[in-house]
């Protein structure tokens, strides 16, 4: 595993890494995250009764809009050509959790992963904030890099 800080100088002063000489190559993302909530808050929201509005609808279109301004959100990340953003739910009614799969695509010179974890960010954020006002005890979880594949350093997949 490489350990170098590339996005500090010799200096130890922060930079934004050139990569303008790598290669273009097909690059995908995926990340995930967990929102847990009152089971009857879940139930809320499948049934649609939040009044602020379709919360999963909502949600998806904040994460992808999140994952196309990351490089405005995180210091020091490349402005990436997205090719796709996808924002993915499933809920367990029984313990009041929702777990969202963000994949994220790009065809560049660096990789994706901080638009996928970004994305899963927001979504999370925004089912929050959509449904503070009825559970005060939501807590977001375990965000993390499930997979990744392309470039230099090749393809990554979490151990299950």
């Amino acid at each position: 595993m490489n350990t170098e800080l590339t996005h500090f100088d010799q200096e130890g002063k922060a930079r934004m890494v050139d990569v303008g000489d790598k290669p273009v190559t097909k690059r995908e993302a995926i990340a995930s995250g967990k929102v847990l909530m009152q089971p009857t808050t879940l139930e809320q929201i499948v049934a649609q009764q939040i009044k602020k509005g379709d919360v999963f609808a909502v949600a998806r279109i904040a994460g992808i809009m999140a994952a196309k301004q990351t490089a405005t959100l995180i210091p020091l990340c490349h402005q990436l050509p997205l090719c796709s953003a996808a924002i993915e739910f499933t809920s367990d009614p029984k313990s009041g959790q929702i777990t969202i799969v963000a994949t994220t695509k790009s065809n560049g010179s660096t990789g994706v992963e901080m638009e996928a974890l970004t994305a899963v960010s927001v979504t999370a954020l925004t089912i929050y904030d959509m449904c503070k006002a009825i559970d005060k005890e939501i807590e977001i979880t375990a965000i993390s890099l499930q997979k990744k594949t392309g470039g230099k350093s090749g393809s990554f997949s979490r151990n299950q």
